[in-house]
């Protein structure tokens, strides 16, 4: 940039850095100094400040966006893997800072390249926490898969313990009746006892009916 005055030509640069970590985070600053350097240091310093979080899941943005900057209108749409970030600008740049691998994007109106960056950022900003609609799917199918291996091992553990329990009751069954008989065998004994020592002590008087009567 120059401009003109009385004590002559004034040179200034405007410097637009983009910075970014690879794993959700970026920010765009501007910075305007009569120095390269000066410039850098502070697009630098305020990019910094406006770092932007994005929602990144399976590589790629949770759902469709878009967004507008004065006249440049931005379009994000998920992408699935190996798809590659379909871009083109100043969006590619920020996409790949970012690191989103994966996604779609188309420009309308102004190619500025400023105007696109700050429409991308805010489309960026607009995301939400949630996954793209092919992540969900598959999570609900694996889930799926999950709960249906889960409900085979259990039904195949119930006749186990079904086939165990009537093993365990007859054997019970079983002890019972014996402690039944064993029962009735001791009063049996008992009975006998009486009756027993009555017809030792009839035995025993017997004879001793018998002597008198022979003498």
């Amino acid at each position: 940039m120059t401009r003109v005055t009385r004590g002559g030509r004034q040179l200034r640069f405007r410097v637009s850095v983009v910075i970014g970590d690879r794993k959700g985070r970026v920010g765009l600053g501007i910075g305007k100094s009569s120095e390269v350097l000066g410039g850098i240091r502070k697009a630098v310093s305020m990019a910094k400040k406006n770092l932007v979080k994005v929602p990144i899941y399976g590589e790629t943005i949770p759902h469709n966006v878009q967004s507008k900057f004065k006249a440049s209108q931005v379009t994000l749409m998920p992408a699935q893997e190996g798809k590659g970030v379909i871009a083109g600008g100043s969006v590619r740049k920020i996409l790949d800072l970012a690191g989103v691998k994966n996604v779609l994007s188309k420009m309308h109106g102004s190619r500025n390249p400023i105007n696109t960056a700050k429409a991308t950022l805010i489309a960026l900003k607009e995301l939400e926490q949630q996954a793209p609609p092919h992540i969900r799917n598959q999570k609900k199918q694996e889930a799926n898969g999950e709960a249906g291996q889960g409900a085979v091992k259990a039904e195949a553990s119930k006749p186990a313990k079904k086939k165990a329990a009537p093993k365990v009751k007859a054997e019970a069954a079983e002890k019972t009746k014996t402690a039944a008989v064993d029962k009735q065998e001791a009063s049996a004994v008992k009975k006998s006892a009486p009756k027993k020592a009555m017809d030792k002590a009839a035995e025993k008087s017997a004879p001793e009916a018998e002597n008198p009567t022979e003498a």
